[in-house]
């Protein structure tokens, strides 16, 4: 049973696309950066971090340091306080035209949220494997 719901173009509130409950830090960066006509690159470059730093905060696997922050509103032209929570000034969403491919924003979110938990069981697995050789090292040499 499909439980989506569809709505209308004219029922978009755009003025709410950033909130959030809709988007994270990642999701107002990237739209922040593209409104700025910047890549990853320049705007790694103009910060002084690496690319994969970018990557990392658009795809919302690390978050950047409160200094960083700052630099990254000014040269994106938005609030921090936009940037961290959807709240003040930053981009306007997207028209209507673009508010029919909500539900693919959506299957990303989850794809993100996914790859976030994917990550966090890779590391989990990462020290269980450490403790295991430890203890089998531990009991061939003791």
């Amino acid at each position: 049973m499909n439980d989506s719901v569809t709505v209308s173009p004219d029922e978009v509130d755009n003025s709410e696309w950033f909130a959030p409950d809709q988007a994270t830090f990642g999701d107002r960066l990237a739209a922040a950066r593209e409104q700025a006509s910047m890549t990853q690159e320049v705007l790694a470059k103009r910060l002084g971090v690496r690319n994969k730093t970018i990557r990392a905060w658009e795809d919302d696997m690390s978050e950047p340091r409160a200094n960083r922050l700052s630099m990254l509103a000014g040269l994106l032209n938005v609030s921090i306080m936009w940037l961290i929570n959807g709240e003040g000034e930053g981009v306007d969403g997207p028209d209507e035209e673009s508010a029919q491919f909500g539900e693919m924003s959506d299957i990303l979110s989850e794809i993100r949220v996914l790859r976030a938990d994917m990550h966090k069981k890779a590391e989990q697995m990462g020290r269980l494997e450490k403790r295991m050789r430890r203890m089998l090292e531990t009991s061939t040499n003791g």
